[in-house]
C-alpha cells in the first residue's frame, strides 16, 4: 500500500505522521530551537541550521518509506516580520522537497481541518488531540509541543482521507 507523509509544518516543532491508510506506520516531531544568540552567529545561518535539521528528517522519511504523496496544513498569516519567515521557509522546505523528489503535495488550512475533525473552525487543541487520539487510536507521548504538532498533521490526513480524490486513489492501490 501507499504511504502518505502528513505535515505540520512549523520552524520550531514540525510534525509529522507517516500513514498507510488509517496506520500509522511512524510519526513524530522535528524540535529545532535558535541558536544564534548563544552560538554568537548570526539569525540567517541559524536558520539555515534549523532547515538543514528538518530537511534532513524529512528526506531519510521519504526515502525510508518511499513516500507517494504528502498532506500538509498551510500556515498562514503572522503577527511579526520574524513570523512571516518562519512561514515562508516551511511552505518553501515542503514543496521544495515536493518537486526534488517528483511527488505531489496538496494544501489544507488549519480552519477546514478542525471544521472536518470536529464540526467547528473554533476547536481547541485538546478537542482536535481527543478527536485523532479516537480516530487513529494514537497514543499520546506525554510531551506537550510534540503531541500537539503530531495530532494536527493526523488532523491533515484525516481532512485528506474525506477530501481529497488523490489520497482515495492511493489508498485503493
Amino acid at each position: 500500500m501507499n504511504k502518505i507523509l502528513a505535515l505540520d509544518p512549523s520552524l520550531t516543532a514540525f510534525g509529522w505522521a507517516v500513514m498507510e491508510g488509517q496506520e500509522i506506520v511512524e510519526c513524530g516531531c522535528i524540535k529545532t530551537e535558535p541558536l544564534a544568540k548563544k552560538q554568537n552567529i548570526r539569525k540567517g545561518d541559524d536558520r539555515c541550521r534549523r532547515i538543514t535539521e528538518i530537511n534532513t528528517v524529512l528526506l531519510g522519511l521519504m526515502d525510508k518509506y518511499q513516500i507517494k504523496y504528502i498532506l500538509s496544513e498551510q500556515p498562514h498569516g503572522s503577527q511579526s516580520a520574524v513570523a512571516a519567515i518562519m512561514v515562508g521557509i516551511v511552505l518553501g522546505i515542503i514543496q521544495t522537497i515536493a518537486d526534488a523528489k517528483g511527488i505531489g503535495v496538496e494544501w489544507y488550512s488549519e480552519g477546514d481541518c478542525k471544521d472536518n475533525l470536529l464540526g467547528r473552525r473554533s476547536a481547541s487543541k485538546t478537542e482536535g488531540i481527543a478527536a485523532v487520539k479516537r480516530i487513529f487510536r494514537y497514543r499520546l507521548r506525554g510531551i506537550k509541543y510534540f503531541d500537539e504538532a503530531v495530532c494536527d498533521a493526523l488532523a491533515v490526513y484525516f481532512y485528506g482521507m474525506v477530501f481529497s480524490p488523490v489520497i482515495k486513489m492511493l489508498r485503493q492501490d
